[in-house]
């Protein structure tokens, strides 16, 4: 029976964005769409040949850690050392000398690339090559990058709508033709920006769903009578550092039938055995319709991506509206991601190096830890900057996070670990953590004494 419903919903899906794509592309253009190609560089101009990998960390590791900061309350006091536990750049990526040759490679050789929109000019052989490996690392059929991971969450959910109102009867869909999307309440506010978009369209209903509860989802499931349903989560929550129950999500995609898509953005590149994200790491790939991240996070870049089947990647392409009408990714960006893709997956010694961090700092503090993102909850607003005042005297760039990004009494410190980090980074901060946060005060103080 679940093996059935899952056949038949993914059918249903199929169908609807079949037929959507052929009412948005009458003619069929979007076949003849010219493939923009670059004049070929010389081999020793090439950004993507030789790219350099290591079997253990280099000083280029830690230039993006240990930074100065300037008070801006006491300029003539001047710049002071810090070392950052604030960056979501967890593999330290972004400084790695294939990455950075990658990067100045494209530069010289074709400057910005072409400046304009994805569908006009600006989508070359450099950003097919990322968007295949994309794919390929998410097991999917296809892919589209866009400028921003912001811009990939809101251009599926525009594209998403469009299923609705393209393959409506009449003008508006029709209460039995909208999608009823479940949304996990502590979702990014990418996902909840285009989820407003979509209601504002009126192309779906939105149902929240309190945050990791299966219970409740599968009470709203039931509950709904639309055939067209979709469940939308983050796969790791950037300010709470939990999982999305994975398998319990699998198990109501069994039951119900729905379009299941995850927001992979903290754990691409950071978990599975290749990197592949969350879906990797329990072998569900096949289970997630469509895995949305970002190449600003582990990536060490800029950019998002949609990893779809091709028939979803048309329809993004026509439909998604932050594709459509931003300027695409610039080419020395697209190398550096690529760069950055490819280390990633022949440098596994960097994802284990996080881990290893994640279980120290839960040694230390006998915190509860999950994830590289570690929630330490001080509650008022003056609190966590306080708390952050505090830190930063001790010589850690370690920022409050307020409204909006959390509610006005769960304000806190968000300490993110990464590969560079050493044990003796991690005892000082636990010693500084310990002076300003009630909830490890007792056992991180114990702890501290004896450091």
């Amino acid at each position: 029976m679940a093996a059935a419903s899952i056949s038949v919903a993914e059918a249903m899906w199929e169908e609807l964005v079949v037929r959507a794509v052929s009412k948005l592309d009458k003619n069929d253009y979007m076949r003849y769409f010219p493939k923009i190609c670059l004049t070929k560089p010389t081999p020793d101009e090439d950004p993507l040949a030789d790219l350099d990998t290591f079997d253990g960390p280099g000083p280029w590791d830690r230039t993006l850690l240990e930074v100065e900061v300037e008070n801006p309350m006491d300029a003539a006091a001047g710049r002071r050392k810090m070392l950052l536990f604030s960056g979501n750049d967890y593999l330290n990526l972004s400084s790695h000398p294939a990455v950075r040759k990658a990067a100045s490679k494209a530069a010289l050789v074709f400057g910005m690339g072409p400046r304009a929109s994805s569908m006009i000019s600006g989508h070359t052989e450099y950003h097919r090559l990322l968007e295949d490996t994309l794919a390929d690392l998410t097991k999917k059929e296809a892919c589209v990058i866009t400028p921003t991971g912001f811009a990939a969450n809101t251009a599926f959910l525009s594209a998403l709508g469009s299923v609705a109102s393209l393959t409506a009867a009449a003008k508006r869909p029709a209460k039995h033709e909208k999608i009823a999307i479940f949304s996990d309440a502590l979702n990014h506010a990418s996902i909840i920006d285009g989820l407003r978009m979509v209601e504002r369209h009126q192309e779906a209903d939105v149902f929240v769903y309190k945050h990791n509860d299966m219970k409740h989802l599968d009470e709203l499931l039931s509950n709904c009578p639309a055939d067209r349903k979709v469940v939308y989560t983050d796969s790791l929550f950037s300010m709470e550092g939990d999982f999305a129950p994975m398998l319990e999500l699998v198990e109501l995609r069994k039951k119900h039938g729905f379009l299941f898509v995850i927001d992979d953005a903290h754990t691409t590149l950071v978990c599975g055995k290749n990197g592949g994200g969350i879906a990797e790491v329990y072998g569900i790939e096949d289970q997630i319709d469509i895995c949305i991240g970002t190449l600003s996070k582990a990536t060490g870049c800029l950019g998002g991506f949609i990893a779809c089947s091709k028939k979803w990647k048309l329809l993004i392409q026509g439909r998604g509206r932050p594709y459509i009408f931003t300027t695409s990714s610039p080419l020395p960006t697209v190398a550096a991601c690529y760069a950055a893709v490819m280390v990633a997956k022949k440098e596994p010694w960097r994802r284990q190096a996080v881990w290893s961090k994640v279980q120290e700092f839960s040694a230390l503090t006998k915190f509860p830890v999950a994830s590289p993102i570690v929630s330490l909850v001080v509650g008022s607003e003056r609190a966590a900057l306080l708390a952050s005042k505090h830190m930063l005297d001790c010589g850690f760039h370690v920022t409050a996070i307020r409204p909006p990004a959390v509610a006005p009494d769960a304000c806190r410190l968000r300490v993110t670990l990464t590969a560079a980090h050493t044990s003796e980074d991690l005892r000082r901060l636990v010693t500084a953590l310990s002076q300003c946060i009630p909830s490890l005060q007792g056992e991180v103080r114990q702890v501290a004494a004896r450091l």
